[in-house]
């Protein structure tokens, strides 16, 4: 059993990117769905795909890679709020990620999604992960 979904699913990731791995295949959840459908949207990843299986689901991401350099889209994957230390912020209080080169995933009220969504729409939330 893990005890940190999310933390399990950023780690996934970094360890195929070390890896130099084309597919990564994790456990899906409703959270893990909505943050590889970010991770898309924002480039950080090639393609990915939702798969049913027996049991809760997996979900298949297709990694991206610089084509000339052979270096990951994605420098560094980072949990901010974890079981034992949820992070909260309020929307002027969500940070920048790398001075708004990267994102960070906040879970609001209104849904998973971005640091700069949340600010324009002027909800708070838990601050999930930073990625850039």
């Amino acid at each position: 059993m893990v005890t940190d979904p999310i933390a399990d699913f950023l780690t996934r990731i970094r360890n195929a990117q070390m890896a130099r791995h084309r597919v990564v295949e994790i456990p899906a959840s409703n959270v893990k769905k909505r943050m590889t459908e970010i991770l898309y949207d924002k480039g950080y990843i090639l393609k990915y795909k939702f798969e049913d299986d027996s049991k809760q689901g997996i979900i298949k991401i297709a990694l991206k890679y610089d084509p000339t350099s052979k270096e990951p889209a994605i420098k560094s994957l980072e949990r901010i709020s974890r079981p034992g230390l949820r992070q909260y912020a309020k929307p002027a209080e969500i940070r920048r990620v790398q001075n708004g080169l990267g994102i960070a995933i906040v879970s609001t009220s209104k849904g998973v999604m971005t640091d700069k969504e949340a600010r324009t729409q002027n909800v708070g939330g838990e601050v999930m992960c930073n990625i850039y």
